[in-house]
C-alpha cells in the first residue's frame, strides 16, 4: 500500500518525454545495442519476461528527480512484458510502471566526448541498483584509462570489476563480450551474447550466410559427384572398349569364343558377334 502510494502522484509514461533529443556521437551507439536486441529477439522468441531497450529513457526514483531519466546506450530489463498492456510498445522506461523492476543489465558506449560513464552514470545506476554494469570503451580506452571492455556487478551496494570475457551472468542465463562478427555485411568487432561454456550465439545474418554457405557447399558436392560418375562411366567405357579389342587378338592365338568369354569376362554372345563382325 505504500508504494501504491508512492507511485500515485507520479507521471505517466504519456506524460513523460520519450527523448531527450541528443543525438548520438556515432553510428556504433545504435547498431551494437541492436545486434544485441536482434539477438535476444532470436534466442527469446518464445519468451515474454524481458525487455532491452536502445537509446531509451530509463525514468526512476533514486535520482532528485523522477522526471529526469537516464539514458543507457542498452539496457536488459527481466520479469517484464516484451510489450505493454494491448500489445503497445514503450515510449520509455517508467520504473513505476514496471513494478519498480530495476534493469539487470546496463550498456554505455564510450563515445568522443565523454558522457559520464565512469562518474556520474557509474553513480547513478549504482544507486539505482542495477546488477550489471557494461562500459564499453574500443576507441578512447587508453584516453580514458580504461579497459576497452569492462564488467561492472553490484556486490553489496557497491560495483566491482569482474574478470573474464565474455562472463557468464547466470541471472540473466548469458554471457556478454566482444566478438568478431557479421553485421550488414561486414566481418567486425560486435558485443554478442554467450551460452555458459562461452559459445557464441549467431546472429540471424549470421546463421543466413551459415545456411547458404552450406548449400553451396552441398552443390559443390553435387557437382563434384557428377563429375566423378560421368568419369568413371568415361572409364568403364573405355575399359570395356579395351576388352572387345582384344576379343581377335585371343582369337588369332587360338583361343576358342568360351575360352576369350571368360578370360575377358564377356558374354559368349558378345564374343561371338564381336568374331562374326571382325570376320566379316
Amino acid at each position: 500500500m505504500v508504494k501504491a502510494d508512492l507511485y500515485q502522484n507520479l507521471p505517466t509514461s504519456d506524460e513523460l518525454p520519450c527523448s531527450d533529443d541528443t543525438p548520438v556521437d556515432n553510428e556504433d551507439q545504435n547498431l551494437l545495442p541492436n545486434y544485441l536486441l536482434f539477438l535476444l529477439q532470436l534466442l527469446w522468441a518464445n519468451r515474454d519476461d524481458w525487455y532491452f531497450g536502445v537509446d531509451m529513457g530509463v525514468y526512476h526514483l533514486s535520482g532528485v528527480n523522477p522526471r529526469v531519466p537516464v539514458v543507457p546506450d542498452g539496457f536488459l530489463s527481466l520479469g517484464v512484458p516484451r510489450r505493454k498492456p494491448g500489445n503497445k510498445s514503450r515510449k520509455s522506461y517508467v520504473m513505476w510502471e514496471e513494478a519498480g523492476t530495476v534493469p539487470t543489465l546496463v550498456l554505455e558506449m564510450v563515445s568522443w566526448s565523454p558522457g559520464g560513464e565512469y562518474d556520474d552514470k557509474f553513480a547513478i545506476y549504482q544507486n539505482l541498483g542495477v546488477l550489471y554494469y557494461v562500459i564499453y570503451n574500443p576507441e578512447y580506452w587508453q584516453r580514458d584509462r580504461h579497459q576497452p571492455f569492462e564488467l561492472y556487478k553490484l556486490i553489496e551496494g557497491r560495483y566491482q570489476l569482474q574478470i573474464g570475457e565474455p562472463y557468464w551472468m547466470p541471472e540473466a542465463g548469458l554471457a556478454i563480450g566482444r566478438a568478431q562478427g557479421l553485421l550488414g555485411g561486414m566481418e567486425r568487432e560486435v558485443l554478442s551474447w554467450f551460452d555458459q561454456s562461452g559459445h557464441r550465439y549467431p546472429s540471424a545474418e549470421e546463421q543466413a550466410q551459415q545456411y547458404l554457405l552450406q548449400v553451396q557447399q552441398a552443390q559443390v558436392e553435387i557437382q563434384q559427384a557428377q563429375v566423378e560418375i560421368q568419369q568413371a562411366q568415361v572409364e568403364a567405357q573405355q575399359e570395356r572398349q579395351a576388352r572387345l579389342d582384344a576379343i581377335a587378338q585371343l582369337h588369332q592365338m587360338g583361343l576358342t569364343a568360351p575360352q576369350i568369354a571368360v578370360a575377358l569376362g564377356l558374354s559368349l554372345g558378345t564374343v561371338e558377334e564381336r568374331l562374326r563382325y571382325s570376320d566379316s
